[in-house]
């Protein structure tokens, strides 16, 4: 505990004892107070309050104790720790007893901290943030640990003699903290700018044994921060760190694949580590990243408090769980209630008729009786408004609305017309002249709020309010016209959303007086609308209450016979005057009794926090007004009044009385203001709501009424809507205080809260109805609602009426008790239903705070909100974190929140979150804007500094996992689906034999040779660059010449069938030494150059390529040649076991000898090299034969001829990319223009302006090729259309892939170019794969490529159903092209291998005679591959070889007819079968995932999914400020939860660019993967999902 941060050491020094407080002066207490107060309500950052406090305390510490301050700080320490035992209440330090008291009754905190006590250690992985990320840097601000002599025995012996006198808290924390950072010998930071060094001596800390790490580890930030560092820079001599998270048990962890180590790991740089260990397969891991999710997962292995039940799952429907009944549950047993009936309304002689009436009365006859005293800021008496002034300037105002305004000659208002009142709250004078003056007028006033900037919490709403009332006219005073927001033109300016308004100062000078003969109608109490109040329903949507004049008048009769008001009595109010008690007691039922009001505005009570109660005491006040808030506030400052007295007091009536924590504030209240002659019977708390006004109140003692009543209700029950007394479990109960008896002539019930509302049972809480002539009339303009709020009528358990009359709903919760006293435990807005159980908002934030609430969060800032996510109810807590609480602190906070609130309510907490200080929306006078607190949060616009997300503990309804049914025989399948009426899933693409005379040519190098002498110069190739010149072509002679040169200097060197990698930059180099190695009889190995910027990652790859390859000899240009030997090359890879490296700039023209004729067509032509996705390399074997027959294919498809001009734009490395650049052209003999991919990142319009230039017809390129176009040049169609770019021409442009085709990127590309000519029908994709690198192309003829949407919750299940565009849970999916000729498809059972119907998602294999005819190496995996290549059907056509893609897909038959007229079969391809994830027994693809995760915030510009140990990681780009990192947290785990019923497991927040994506613009997810296990990602966060 000595070792604090310095601002801990500053909070504990300044901290008073009792004892010490005793001996300030009396000022300096209240400054204290009222600092205390400004910290409490957040209105001063925690940094300025510890400033100001160290000002007012300096003086006195010293000489106080008379001892040396540093000795001082220890013996205060030792003596609090004594202190705080359970048992002793009375010594707490100050601010613990008093400073909580409004949320918290001790039983309530005692709770907790049992609850508490009862949880052991419960290990949370705890999130990691980069530094940046930090609300302060927790390393700059600490001092260092303290270094003292005690050696480590000592210090552990100490901390468990602490721990023994601590409370039940502290021992809790300090047991919980230690695990937490038992890992901090790794670091406990992902990033690597934390890495600086550190010299301190405390590196001692920093050792293996677990004791020292013991005691080491309870200190606080300060030594984490620097053990962070010390890990840091030791980590390399270290020997490997204990094993603290049990990852020995590795084995049962990875049920998944084990994985291939491939390309993934070769240059690992943190190899040399002597910190990493292995996880079960295989891949290195950097101990951190994985003993954080071993602990997510032990956090996860504990037993979940709902069992997941069984259900049926549907065929096609995952049914989420159906929330079944608990059998024990607590079920209502009492008799049926019947309504309960107030006394009756009173009949007052000589009682005015309306308002108005009484208004004029006294205004006549007491014209210098006081009505109201307005206080300024300094509670001096500013103004004092007597009846008299009241009744004329209404009136004149009155006079000048009706008279004076208007337009075109037109009257501006007529009666009955809706004007907005907007008066500042210290200002209740004005605001009452201008309210009478509505009503005098029969104007409808409408009062709101002064909107302060453009974008207050809930203006926008206010707007529409105003908008649907009609409004046009707003009144306000000078003062408040001057600071409100203006545009340009120096009127006010027009909010967000608001109508646009006239603006009248009602300020003296602007009003006439009305001439001698007019007089204000005056006018009984009728029907008509009086005034409209607003009010802000819990989805943060405005209404307006309208309120008639004879409601007006009945509730002012009820409240003065209730309160027993009389005929000038003085109250004073401390509420706000524009709605609700304030209106109500301080601005109508005064007037009715002539009474004189002291108004006290919000402004003077933030500052004297006493004020009300000095002016009750002045003013001999018999009424007060008040809420639980201000008894609370009061209380923190009244040590120093002993000169005040509350016995004039014969009602204080406490307006939020029907709020659970009001009880604890009325008793703290009166122990202390007993003794200032407050009497206990004088507290009266009442319920209210906006729709029926008072509900009940507890009356003044003189009226002989029954004593207070108290219940302790036990919070299961109440979750279940039961009333049970508690007795014996006092850990969760909730205590109420009733709110006294039923309005005079009002009739009270309580209904079921859901449904027909039926009467409730005695013991059964429900919602309060009321009917009476004192309630609200209606929602303004909202018939629907009004009718249910307004217009309900309960029935009895028989369904009959209570009465004829409609009752309204109070949105009050509660019941009526003993003596027909009213109790309510919750509101409607408050109550949050999780699984069939309700919770109260409001307890949750009381449960929340009696956490050691002053530490971590400010009081009164904290919001409970619900959220509806996977069709159930997810609870969440939002508090503004001190500034001053550490990283560590603060995320203890939290789990010991969880925990706390697990135990009282037991319900899970979805998301808890921590914002800075001062950043929640505030509503208008103080407090939280709850509605707009929960619209950020759901828009990503909260900014959290923390996030602890639990969605594992508290979605219990997710679908029950899938269990695989034991397969169906195939040929059961086949006989299933025959009768089904089902077609097995085949297709083919048009015969080749009939087409063609086929023995003419075998041999591609043959048919250059042949064109060569037939067509010398015919062009074969351009090659454009960057500028869109051409930098080199070649003809059919240019090209036999060139290949010849190689092979001349390859015969002399090399064996026939040696293997020889070629290293080319794209261009004519690359396609003549890929024929001069045909012409010299040996196997080309195309591989991508490395790039001179980028050794380290891409030297490795070309180095295992040649090596696998068993490549004996490397050809490549001079430049690369210089790049493979040099300096940084010897830093990736080992370059002296290159094989013989020739450069072919500038080979001699020797006579070439003899040409290599191979023996048979089955001879390896060359070999094709690629990565996967997966990260593995694998090589196929391409035949001279298959070569030849892909030619073939993609010529009769493409309908190629050597008068056809072709552009590409891809790389020309591997599959159909390498073949098109460097065969095809051979083949047709048609003119490729080649774009090489490359130059599009300098001019990103080279390959359209091509395109357009040479009027190609058809055209191919890649998905990065059309992101950069789409990126790049969306904005610039216009220029390219100045250029004169035209793409009419463009008949098909086809995208080479190997992936399901990104339906979402060619639609974007071909709006965008539409304007540029390009035909919506021309964009198409491709689909080949390692097997077979052409499989589907769209070509010239047949039909348009078709798209159909299927739903993907059956698609996990590995079935087709199709559904409209637009349902729930459809996934759009375009055809993958035609299939080729000669090419047969089949969709096969991934595991029985047997044919599958139409309507299932299987494995796509394929037949052709271009299939490679088998791996030459799969990096790693030989055996398991073999059956890739040749395989056959286990049922059907057994005779058929086959070759496995690897790809999901299925077959449609569609109505379109192809060119030999049959209907035509369209190939979907769903995704490869080596990303899929199997979770939950179900199949899901990465790509649906991250399309919804990109799609829930638009910061979000990247995202990839991975699984590790069963959990899924979402990484995600972020494209913004660091602070919205952890918005995404909880809204990617809501839609992924939503759409897709998983639970994210950790959420990773990384920069842009991160996500490795390989040349064709695939994502590489296992690499990202290996990144994010090695700890390499340096991310922005990490969230570790519990």
């Amino acid at each position: 505990m000595a070792e604090r941060t310095s601002t801990g050491l500053l909070t504990m020094m300044l901290e008073p004892t009792p004892a010490v407080a005793m001996t300030l002066p009396a000022e300096v207490r209240e400054k204290l107070a009222e600092l205390e107060l400004e910290l409490s309500e957040g209105d001063i950052t925690q940094k300025g309050y510890e400033k100001k406090r160290g000002k007012l305390l300096a003086p006195y510490i010293p000489q106080i104790q008379g001892v040396d301050p540093s000795l001082q700080i220890d013996n205060r320490i030792q003596a609090s720790s004594q202190a705080v035992l359970p048992g002793s209440k009375h010594n707490k330090s100050r601010a613990a007893n008093t400073r909580d008291e409004r949320f918290r009754s001790d039983l309530h905190t005692e709770a907790v901290q049992a609850a508490l006590a009862k949880y052991k250690e419960r290990k949370m992985p705890m999130p990691s943030k980069r530094r940046s990320v930090l609300v302060q840097s927790s390393v700059e601000a600490c001092t260092p640990p303290d270094t003292s002599s005690a050696s480590e025995d000592e210090g552990s012996l100490r901390r468990q003699g602490r721990l023994a006198t601590s409370t039940p808290y502290q021992g809790h924390g300090h047991l919980a903290v230690e695990h937490w950072f038992n890992r901090v010998i790794q670091g406990s930071s992902t990033s690597s700018s934390a890495s600086s060094t550190s010299s301190h001596p405390g590196g001692r800390s920093v050792t293996t044994t677990n004791t020292t790490a013991h005691a080491a580890l309870n200190a606080n930030a300060a030594a984490t921060a620097l053990a962070d560092l010390m890990a840091h820079t030791q980590l390399d001599n270290h020997s490997a760190p204990p094993d603290v998270t049990g990852l020995s048990e590795r084995s049962s962890l990875h049920a998944e694949r084990p994985q291939v180590a491939s390309v993934r790991g070769v240059s690992r740089g943190y190899i040399h580590h002597t910190s990493v260990m292995e996880t079960g397969d295989g891949v290195p891991v950097n101990s951190r990243v994985s003993s954080k999710i071993q602990q997510l997962l032990n956090t996860l292995k504990r037993p979940k408090r709902p069992p997941l039940r069984e259900f049926f799952v549907d065929d096609f429907e995952e049914l989420l769980d159906v929330q079944h009944i608990d059998p024990n549950q607590p079920k209502p047993e009492g008799q049926h209630t019947s309504p309960l009936e107030g006394e009756p309304l009173g009949v007052v002689n000589n009682w005015p008729p309306s308002l108005p009436a009484a208004l004029q009365r006294w205004g006549s006859t007491q014209p210098k009786s006081p009505c109201l005293t307005a206080l300024d800021n300094a509670g001096k008496p500013v103004y004092t408004l007597t009846y008299g002034k009241l009744w004329t300037r209404s009136q004149k105002l009155a006079y000048t609305l009706l008279n004076k305004l208007s337009t075109r000659n037109e009257p501006l208002l007529m009666p009955g017309d809706r004007v907005a009142l907007v008066f500042p709250n210290n200002d209740p004078v004005m605001f009452m002249v201008a309210f009478y003056g509505c009503l005098l007028a029969e104007l409808v006033p409408v009062p709101i709020e002064v909107p302060l900037t453009r974008k207050d919490a809930g203006s926008q709403q206010i707007g529409f309010l105003l908008g649907s009332c009609g409004v046009t006219l707003a009144l306000t005073t000078d003062a408040c016209q001057k600071g409100l927001p203006k545009a340009q033109t120096g009127e006010v300016a027009t909010f967000k959303g608001w109508p646009r308004l006239l603006w009248f100062v009602t300020d003296g000078k602007h009003v006439v007086k009305p001439p001698k003969d007019w007089h204000p109608p005056i006018r009984e109490a009728s029907n008509d609308i009086a005034y409209i109040e607003y009010k802000t329903s819990k989805e943060g949507s405005t209404m307006g209450i309208t309120v008639s004049h004879s409601a007006m008048l009945a509730h002012c009769h009820a409240l003065t016979q209730a309160c027993g008001y009389t005929e000038a009595e003085t109250i004073t109010n401390v509420l706000d005057f524009k709605r609700e008690a304030g209106l109500w007691h301080g601005v109508l039922t005064s007037v009715m009794n002539r009474m004189h009001v002291i108004s006290i505005p919000y402004s003077l009570m933030k500052v004297n926090p006493l004020s009300w109660i000095q002016k009750v005491h002045t003013y001999k006040a018999r009424v007060a007004v008040v809420k639980s808030r201000d008894m609370h506030w009061s209380l923190l400052a009244q040590r120093d009044q002993r000169d005040i007295s509350l016995s004039s007091l014969r009602m204080l009536i406490v307006a939020d009385g029907a709020n659970p924590w009001s009880i604890s504030s009325c008793d703290a209240f009166l122990n202390v203001f007993q003794a200032r002659g407050l009497r206990p019977e004088v507290i009266c708390p009442c319920a209210s709501s906006s729709e029926a006004m008072t509900v009940a109140i507890r009356r003044p003692p003189e009226m002989g009424v029954p004593p207070p009543g108290k219940a302790v209700l036990s919070m299961g029950g109440l979750s279940h809507s039961v009333i049970r007394v508690d007795t014996e479990e006092k850990l969760s109960v909730l205590t109420v205080q009733d709110v006294g008896q039923v309005m005079p002539g009002a009739l009270v019930c309580v209904v079921r809260v859901e449904g027909t509302p039926y009467l409730c049972q005695t013991d059964e809480v429900g919602e309060i109805c009321v009917n009476s002539g004192s309630t609200g009339v209606a929602y303004y303009g909202l018939p629907g609602m009004t009718k249910n709020i307004f217009e309900t009528i309960p029935v009895t358990s028989s369904g009959i009426p209570v009465s004829d009359r409609p009752f309204t709903r109070t949105s009050l919760l509660g019941f009526v008790g003993p003596d027909s006293l009213v109790f309510v435990v919750g509101k409607m807005d408050g109550l949050m239903v999780v699984s069939g159980r309700r919770h109260n908002a409001d307890d949750v934030v009381a449960t929340a705070l009696a956490v050691e609430p002053m530490k971590f969060v400010y009081r009164g800032r904290i919001a409970v909100f619900s959220l509806s996510v996977l069709h159930d109810e997810r609870i969440v807590v939002v508090a503004e974190q001190r500034p001053d609480a550490s990283e560590e602190d603060s995320f203890q906070w939290m789990s010991r929140v969880l925990q706390a609130i697990d135990s009282i309510h037991q319900v899970g907490v979805y998301c808890l979150a921590l914002v800075p200080a001062n950043t929640l929306p505030k509503a208008p006078l103080g407090g939280i804007h709850i509605s707009e607190t929960k619209q950020r949060f759901l828009e990503g616009a909260l900014h959290p500094c923390n996030v602890l997300m639990c969605p594992h503990t508290c979605v219990t309804n997710l679908p029950k996992p899938r269990q695989k049914q034991p397969e169906v025989g195939p040929a059961s399948m086949i006989v299933g689906n025959l009768v089904a009426g089902k077609r097995i899933a085949q297709a083919c693409g048009r015969d080749v034999a009939q087409l063609e005379d086929n023995d003419q040519f075998l041999y591609i190098q043959d048919v250059l040779q042949w064109r060569a002498q037939a067509t010398p110069d015919h062009p074969l190739f351009l090659v454009l660059n960057a500028k869109g010149t051409v930098a080199s072509t070649a003809s059919c002679l240019q090209l036999h010449k060139r290949a010849e040169r190689v092979a001349t200097a390859l015969m002399g060197r090399l064996n026939t069938g040696d293997h020889v990698a070629l290293v080319y930059p794209p261009g004519i180099d690359l396609i003549a030494t890929f024929y001069g190695c045909l012409y010299a009889g040996c196997v080309p190995v195309t591989v991508r150059p490395p790039h001179p910027q980028n050794l380290a990652t891409t030297l490795p790859t070309v180095k295992m390529i040649v090596e696998v390859s068993k490549s004996v000899c490397i050809l490549t240009t001079q430049a690369i040649m210089k790049l493979l030997k040099s300096k940084e090359a010897a830093a990736a890879v080992d370059t002296k076991s290159w094989p013989m490296v020739l450069d072919t700039d500038d080979l001699p023209r020797k006579k070439s000898p003899q040409m290599y004729k191979p023996p048979t067509p089955e001879m390896l032509a060359y070999l094709d090299f690629s990565v996967s996705t997966t990260g593995i390399l694998a090589g196929v074997k391409m035949s001279h034969a298959a070569t030849s027959a892909l030619c073939r294919s993609i010529k009769l498809q493409c309908e190629l001829y050597p008068s056809r001009q072709i552009a590409i734009c891809l790389d020309p490395y591997c599959g159909l990319g390498f073949a098109l650049w460097c065969l095809c052209s051979v083949y047709s003999g048609h003119q490729s223009i080649l774009v090489p991919p490359l130059e599009l990142e300098s001019n990103a319009s080279l390959w359209l302006a091509a395109v357009s230039q040479y009027k190609v017809r058809v055209t191919f390129c890649s998905y990065s090729v059309m992101e950069m176009c789409t990126k790049g040049l969306g904005s610039q169609t216009e220029a390219l259309r100045l250029r004169n770019v035209n793409l009419s021409c463009v008949r098909t442009c086809m995208v080479v892939a190997e992936e399901r085709p990104r339906i979402a990127l060619t639609q974007s590309f071909s709006k965008i170019f539409k304007d540029l000519g390009l035909s919506s029908r021309a964009v198409s994709t491709t689909f080949g794969c390692r097997v077979n690198v052409a499989i589907c192309l769209q070509g010239t003829a047949g039909p348009d490529p078709t798209t159909v949407y299927v739903d993907m919750r059956a698609l996990r299940h590995d079935r087709v159903r199709l559904v409209e565009r637009g349902s729930p849970h459809s996934l759009p999916l375009m055809e993958s092209g035609k299939i080729l000729p000669g090419v047969k498809v089949i969709i096969a059972n991934t595991e029985t291998k047997g044919p599958l119907g139409d309507s299932h998602l299987g494995e796509v294999w394929v037949s052709s005679p271009h299939n490679a005819t088998g791996y030459y190496t799969v990096y790693g995996e030989e055996a398991l591959h073999a059956d890739h290549f040749n395989t056959k059907l286990s049922f059907g056509d057994t005779q058929t070889v086959w070759a496995r893609t690897g790809y999901l897909g299925f077959l449609r038959r569609t109505d379109l007819t192809d060119a030999s007229g049959e209907r035509h079969d369209a190939l979907y391809v769903v995704g490869s079968l080596d990303e899929t994830l199997e979770l939950r027994g179900m199949r899901y693809h990465p790509i649906d995932i991250e399309t919804s995760v990109i799609r829930s915030h638009k910061s979000i510009a990247e995202c990839a999914v991975f699984t590790w140990t069963n959990l899924l990681v979402v990484v995600v780009e972020l494209e913004g400020s660091e602070q919205e990192a952890l918005d995404l947290v909880a809204l990617v785990t809501n839609v992924v939860l939503e759409e897709h019923y998983l639970i994210v497991g950790v959420v990773v927040v990384v920069d842009p660019g991160v996500i490795p994506i390989n040349s064709r613009g695939e994502k590489q997810r296992m690499h990202l993967r290996d990144g994010f296990l090695a700890d390499q990602l340096d991310p922005i966060y990490v969230a570790y999902n519990m």
